[in-house]
């Protein structure tokens, strides 16, 4: 199933199957941005500040386009301050489409992992270097 089809209703609706109005692209007001660059044959998408509902759109439209073209995508997650199910609920369903390595995650992300057992599904890189060979 392509990533658009797979993610966006999960991410952009309610329980009961209703729309969910889309997020501004500009970085929220806490301070979550994305960068993105390539590397050594793999995508790679730098997240930085706190992530949740109102904030992971922008995050999610880098995911989304970075699956439909790179084989390989790394999310360098050490610069995230937050993160809540939606965003992890984002990394399993990138996992899922594409061949997704987390790069050094920050101790908020690395005990969100730990707690909900998905340290297990995804795989964890100290570097992008070794997430890019690996």
């Amino acid at each position: 199933m392509p990533w658009d089809e797979a993610a966006a209703p999960a991410l952009m609706s309610g329980s009961s199957g209703v729309s969910l109005p889309r997020q501004s692209a500009e970085p929220a007001s806490r301070g979550a941005e994305v960068a993105q660059y390539a590397w050594r044959g793999a995508w790679v998408v730098v997240a930085r500040g706190a992530y949740d509902m109102d904030s992971v759109t922008p995050l999610a439209d880098a995911l989304e386009t970075a699956a439909r073209t790179h084989p390989k995508v790394i999310l360098d997650a050490s610069g995230v301050t937050f993160a809540d199910s939606t965003f992890l609920n984002l990394l399993i369903l990138t996992h899922r489409t594409v061949t997704l390595r987390v790069v050094d995650p920050s101790p908020q992300v690395r005990r969100l992992c730990e707690i909900t057992g998905v340290d297990g599904l995804l795989e964890l890189r100290a570097t992008v270097d070794d997430a890019a060979a690996s």
